[in-house]
């Protein structure tokens, strides 16, 4: 990779993720740093696991810049790959969990993946691509089938032999490379820096207040940006105790609050959504949290609203996989005069607004595609410099493709994507504005709004939705009830009726799925 290529990097002093794990160690190696399954390791355990893994990586042929990737549901051991690969100079790969062997099997071609370490419910998925793949190693858990060493074997044996030595990491050494959902042609390979995560985790812990004492609750997939890096690391980092939760399950959220008294967590609007949905959201005990962090996709107010009258905080934060997370974040104090609102930078980052010409776009009110600039910015796409160079402009900002828009206080609202925004009539419709006030309609349960051709308009607007049990929706329902609250060519001219939205791993709606299926249910 040409570190030219990225305006970003070296920007910023950063300690590597091994060794500020190591010193966090050596400060409280006997407090409690990771519980999954109701088994919880302290620091000083999780540490030692970090270093005998190194020792099995090493000893397997991996070196400095070598990938190393993982594929399983959210383990206490991609943590420890993460950290012991990190430890000995070579680069993470966590793989997306729900995708096919064919899909897999691009991804770790394209990484160059030595080192492949897979859980035991994705072993088949591999197995059947596994001809066509060049990994020089694979390992298991507990090994077995053919091919498949034992990890457990392998670090049990790793007890009390010499270290490898550890590599010191700069600010722009790639720890990991993390691939984007794809949802136009191949995904892309973000490189994340050892600088982006040093970056991340202060801009977290000066937003959120983190401390040694927090405990933090992750049951988000941790192949993606939100899963590992929104306070996942970051309470690591600040000597907190992380408790993980192998998949989402609402009611399995609501016991581990209560029993473990969780004090911060991180989801997607569609998670909150479906916790808000279950028989014991009226009765669970809550009142532990001091922060639910959202992200991925726009909060609907009124489910804002419903959070709020059960007096938990939900505070709104914008980000993305290149940004390592975090772009603005809604401080808790201004949660309620800027409903909405995604907040500002933290105080590693600037973003600014820029016009179809790339004019800079300064009025309050006016939208612009929202640019990223900070320590916290990718170093640029693996092996696309082609891609690296088109989401960069000349003086080194990152181009997000998402339209926002500041008020007069400098808060960014997000209007939406650039390609999702609906053109009908020459007027800009934003799917996420019209989303959010049929969200309040009594019998929707969820909703999207996507455009479609229209030989009149030039697209239409479209409304996807799925009932509450038991409830009809119709286009004329809608229409009455949003009327007063959007302009008319806002409304839908079509509706089309699901049983659920289809969402991907992180609880985005796939929009491009629903565009598929372009024949209308009913129109105006």
């Amino acid at each position: 990779m040409d570190r030219t290529l990225s305006p970003t990097a070296g920007s910023a002093h950063a300690v590597g993720l091994a060794e500020w794990l190591k010193r966090r160690a050596a400060r409280a190696p006997h407090k409690p740093a990771l519980t999954c399954d109701g088994v919880t390791w302290n620091y000083g355990e999780l540490m030692d696991r970090v270093e005998r893994l190194s020792t099995v990586l090493a000893e397997g042929g991996v070196a400095a810049g070598m990938r190393v990737g993982y594929l399983g549901f959210n383990d206490p051991m991609l943590l420890v790959a993460l950290f012991a690969t990190a430890r000995i100079g070579a680069i993470f790969v966590p793989l997306n969990f729900r995708l096919t062997g064919h899909e897999l099997a691009f991804i770790i071609e394209d990484a160059g993946i030595h080192t492949l370490m897979v859980g035991e419910s994705h072993l088949a998925v591999i197995d059947e691509v596994r001809s066509g793949l060049h990994c020089a190693r694979y390992l298991h858990r507990a090994g077995g089938a053919e091919g498949w060493e034992s990890t457990d074997a392998l670090m049990a044996a790793a007890i009390g032999k010499p270290l490898p030595a550890a590599v010191p990491a700069r600010a722009d050494d790639t720890a990991l490379i993390m691939y984007t959902s794809g949802t136009t042609g191949h995904p892309k390979g973000a490189m994340l820096t050892h600088g982006n995560f040093w970056a991340n985790n202060l801009n977290e812990i000066f937003l959120w207040d983190l401390a040694s004492t927090d405990v933090k609750l992750n049951f988000a997939p941790m192949f993606h940006v939100g899963g590992l890096l929104c306070g996942t690391l970051t309470t690591l980092m600040a000597g907190g105790h992380l408790v993980l939760q192998r998949a989402f399950e609402p009611q399995a959220v609501f016991d581990a609050i209560a029993q473990y008294r969780v004090s911060v967590t991180f989801g997607v609007p569609a998670m909150l959504l479906f916790m808000s949905q279950h028989p014991s959201f009226e009765g669970a005990d809550l009142s532990s949290l001091r922060s639910i962090a959202v992200g991925g996709a726009p909060m609907p107010e009124p489910l804002l609203r419903l959070y709020a009258s059960r007096n938990i905080p939900v505070h709104q934060g914008y980000g993305m996989t290149e940004t390592a997370s975090m772009i603005t974040f809604l401080h808790p104090d201004r949660t309620i005069d800027k409903l909405g609102s995604a907040g500002t930078p933290p105080i590693l980052t600037e973003i600014k607004l820029l016009g179809a010409n790339d004019e800079e776009i300064t009025a309050a009110g006016a939208t612009g595609e929202i640019c990223v600039r900070g320590a916290n910015v990718m170093a640029g796409y693996w092996n696309r410099p082609d891609a690296t160079r088109a989401v960069f402009t000349d003086d080194g900002w990152f181009r997000s493709g998402d339209v926002g828009y500041r008020d007069a206080e400098g808060f960014l609202y997000i209007c939406d994507r650039l390609k999702d925004m609906v053109i009908s009539g020459g007027e800009n419709v934003y799917p996420a504005e019209v989303e959010s006030v049929l969200y309040d309609h009594p019998d929707v349960a969820e909703v999207a709004v996507i455009g479609a051709p229209d030989e009149r308009w030039g697209e239409r607007v479209v409304a996807v939705v799925a009932p509450k049990p038991g409830k009809s929706v119709t286009l004329e329902d809608l229409h009455a009830f949003a009327s007063d609250k959007l302009a008319r060519y806002k409304l839908p001219k079509e509706l089309r009726i699901v049983e659920a939205l289809p969402r991907n791993p992180t609880g985005k709606v796939l929009k491009a799925k629903l565009r598929e299926h372009n024949v209308p249910a009913a129109t105006a």
